[in-house]
């Protein structure tokens, strides 16, 4: 097994060390922080570090495999949706992000599979899928360290610090879900074609 491979098992391995991580409570906090939120908040950096560090090297040493092109983006998509799921139990993110998150990436997922059956093309992300990318993860990172709720600026008074980083993640988070929903439209209305039956 390659570098970049052992990388995509490595963050595999990451999440269910998230989630554990998640179970433990540890009665200290940094800043107002909770020590357990930041331990998990760290974890996930690692993970998105490796996601862009694998890929990189798989690209600069030839080593781009079939084990790499079908774990890869299974291995992204489960990190992002339990750092969610679990910011959703500890109630910092309302269940609707991750369940368009979710539903956009069955629907997108289902749609390369038939363009990879019917004609061998792997569909490249687009623009809006890039920046779904960059947006959740980032949002994802900035979330696990506010010690507010997705939103909570429109609904209570906060000092500058905190009022300005759950901005920030609310704004992202948005931005997200935005680019999520386009990316998706324009996946499957780029592929319409696929989705009919040929005699």
């Amino acid at each position: 097994m390659n570098t970049p491979n052992k990388l995509t098992v490595f963050r595999m391995i990451l999440v269910p060390i998230i989630v554990i991580i998640s179970f433990i409570n540890i009665p200290v906090d940094v800043y107002g922080i909770p020590l357990t939120f930041i331990i998990m908040d760290l974890v996930f950096i690692i993970g998105a570090l490796t996601d862009k560090l694998d890929g990189y090297l798989a690209r600069k040493n030839n080593q781009i495999t079939n084990f790499g092109k079908f774990l890869d983006p299974i291995a992204d998509k489960i990190l992002v949706i339990s750092a969610m799921l679990i910011l959703v139990e500890a109630g910092k993110l309302p269940a609707w992000i991750p369940i368009i998150i979710i539903t956009r990436e069955f629907a997108v997922s289902g749609y390369r599979l038939i363009a990879v059956e019917q004609n061998g093309k792997v569909i490249p992300a687009n623009i809006w899928g890039k920046l779904k990318t960059v947006t959740q993860m980032i949002a994802i990172i900035l979330a696990f360290i506010d010690v507010n709720s997705f939103g909570d600026i429109f609904v209570k008074q906060m000092d500058v610090i905190p009022f300005i980083l759950n901005l920030i993640v609310t704004i992202l988070m948005i931005v997200c879900v935005i680019a999520t929903i386009f990316s998706g439209y324009e996946y499957l209305k780029g592929g319409k074609d696929l989705l009919k039956d040929t005699k």
